[in-house]
């Protein structure tokens, strides 16, 4: 009878446990139970040891601590995936393609300069050209005000998420204390280690964490980077803050012993805070300098040749910047101690490069790199002397204006980063369009060659207007002397299909010239009549004025449709890649 109650005891608790275990079959972070049956002391008598039943030794639940780390970072690394194709998706809305996109607007912008050739006086010619410049910088700007969407919406959402594992944090460090305080029982708190494990699954898909079992049943839970979230009954505080460098963007920190310790972007294996960090320090970035990079070379190239031309002012002059972008800038980290200040300009927007850079200084010597392709810029390092004077890479220069450095300074240098989001278009009058050439040519009206003028293309603005040229050709194999009216004069050979460059011009010829043949190069008269620069203009459509790294680290030219299909595949490559990775990871 003793036995046999026993034994209705303890098939009772299996059938308890398996209720149980039916009545939370959908309960998440549910883990499985079982009683554990066990044979009840026996009793010892002259005759041996007599059974004395069954007795439940304990109610154990099923749990792997390999598996269930498996499954936590595979959560976690799909969480980290998930969140960045969601920022992706995004970005890919900023680079619309066909009609609507940048590179179209571009290209209507060069075109309507076609028009202005055929009738360079024409006012609605002209106006045509003011309006596709301003369609071009609107659209421009508002890819660049999109992409400040874009980073201040991943701040709001690392804040929001950063509050989460603080509180998630919490609720773990107080079931530390809770199943600690029960280790003395010698039965496990089924319970409250399912919850805490379904919290630490929940906090792993916000931040990828390291778990470490005590001794007394709680668990450390570490960040990549070695910094302490929980530990015992202690979690300490993670911090959303600002950027070491650029205050718009955001950045992790733990705090402990009343310090902030920085969490380093890339110690953090998975999460939703991953990705999106990763987001916005790689491909945000990334797309800032792709459309700050064709803004720079695109205001630059049409300034640089409006410049190059005249006006319908009275008196007419040389043409006025069409366009402005957002400047250069130097951000230095927030631990610098040093007082060292630098300026960046940008000399040659036709070299600019889509991309910032990193300058260091280690006690000794300034060290430049690039940090899209971490190149070491050549020349590096640099003593403080010869950054006091400037120093010019990838079409751009950086100066030391004021002050020392100390060592371990560190700076960031962004030539076209902000340069989308401040562009505009700046002329407003149809007639401040240079659409004529400071210089016309003309042919000897004896000459006996073939040779006539194709194109006659102003080079530097400082001579437009006050400069003429004659030029006679000595032989019919090309060689030909000149003369300036500034009483400079030489001699050079003309091969065909290269141009004849003088001081502040260059001329194309069609044809071939025979010994005797003449040329004349002087300012032109007729402003509204002449159409040199607007050609010039229309030329831009096919020439590479937009910058791209080839082999050997040599910079060539792209059209700006060829530069913005660039982009367009850049974006949408990083969007497939991370399509696959989520859908793997998932």
């Amino acid at each position: 009878m003793s036995i046999g109650k026993t034994a209705m005891f303890a098939n009772y608790a299996a059938l308890q446990t398996a209720s149980n275990n039916i009545a939370n079959a959908n309960t998440p972070g549910y883990s499985r139970q079982t009683a554990v049956l066990a044979d009840a002391p026996s009793q010892f008598t002259g005759s041996g040891f007599f059974g004395k039943g069954v007795v439940v030794q304990t109610i154990a639940r099923a749990y792997d601590g390999y598996l269930t780390h498996q499954a936590v970072a595979s959560g976690s690394t799909a969480a980290a995936d998930a969140a960045r194709l969601d920022k992706l998706t995004q970005l890919e809305g900023v680079f619309p393609i066909g009609s609507a996109g940048i590179g179209a607007a571009a290209g209507q912008l060069l075109n309507a300069f076609v028009d202005v050739s055929n009738n360079p006086g024409d006012a609605s010619a002209r106006q045509v050209v003011l309006g596709g410049a301003q369609e071009l910088s609107t659209r421009i700007r508002a890819s660049g005000d999109q992409l400040n969407q874009l980073q201040a919406g991943v701040v709001q959402d690392v804040k929001i998420t950063v509050d989460h594992v603080n509180v998630m944090a919490t609720q773990v460090a107080g079931l530390n204390a809770q199943i600690a305080a029960l280790r003395g029982t010698g039965q496990m708190p089924n319970q409250l280690l399912d919850q805490r494990d379904q919290i630490v699954k929940q906090l792993a898909s916000q931040l990828s964490v390291t778990s470490i079992q005590a001794d007394d049943g709680s668990v450390g839970l570490f960040i990549g980077g070695g910094q302490t979230l929980v530990l015992g009954a202690d979690a300490y505080t993670l911090k959303a803050g600002r950027d070491t460098f650029d205050p718009s963007k955001v950045m992790l920190t733990t705090t402990e012993g009343g310090v902030d310790r920085v969490v380093r972007p890339d110690s953090i294996a998975g999460g939703a805070l991953a990705g999106l960090l990763k987001f916005q320090n790689e491909d945000l970035a990334d797309a800032k300098n792709l459309i700050g990079q064709i803004a720079t070379a695109v205001s630059g190239a049409v300034n640089k040749q409006q410049s190059l031309g005249l006006d319908l002012g009275q008196p007419a002059g040389a043409g006025g910047p069409i366009f402005s972008v957002g400047a250069a800038r130097v951000l230095g980290a927030a631990g610098n101690t040093g007082s060292a200040a630098f300026t960046l300009t940008i000399d040659d927007a036709s070299k600019v490069q889509a991309s910032d850079y990193a300058l260091g200084f280690d006690g000794s010597g300034y060290t430049l790199s690039r940090t899209s392709d971490n190149t070491v810029v050549a020349g590096s390092p640099f003593s403080a002397a010869q950054l006091a004077t400037g120093v010019s890479f990838d079409g751009a220069t950086v100066k030391l204006s004021a002050g020392v450095a100390s060592a371990g300074d560190r700076f960031v240098l962004q030539p076209v980063a902000s340069a989308a989001q401040n562009m505009q278009t700046v002329l407003a009058n149809p007639n401040g369009i240079a659409a004529a050439s400071p210089f016309t040519g003309n042919v000897g009206v004896s000459n006996t060659g073939t040779a006539t003028i194709a194109s006659l293309n102003a080079t530097d603005p400082s001579y437009n207007g006050t400069l003429s040229a004659t030029i006679a050709f000595t032989s019919a194999a090309g060689a030909y002397a000149w003369t300036l009216s500034n009483g400079s004069s030489g001699v050079g050979v003309w091969t065909a299909g290269t141009p004849i460059v003088l001081n502040g011009f260059e001329l194309n010829l069609a044809g071939v010239p025979k010994s005797g043949d003449t040329l004349a190069v002087a300012p032109t008269i007729s402003v509204r009549s002449n159409k040199g620069n607007a050609l010039a203009f229309a030329a831009m459509g096919g020439r590479g004025i937009v910058a791209s790294i080839a082999a050997g680290n040599s910079i060539v030219g792209q059209t700006v449709t060829d530069a913005y299909a660039g982009a367009l595949a850049n974006i949408g490559v990083r969007v497939q890649g991370s399509k696959t990775a989520s859908a793997i990871s998932t």
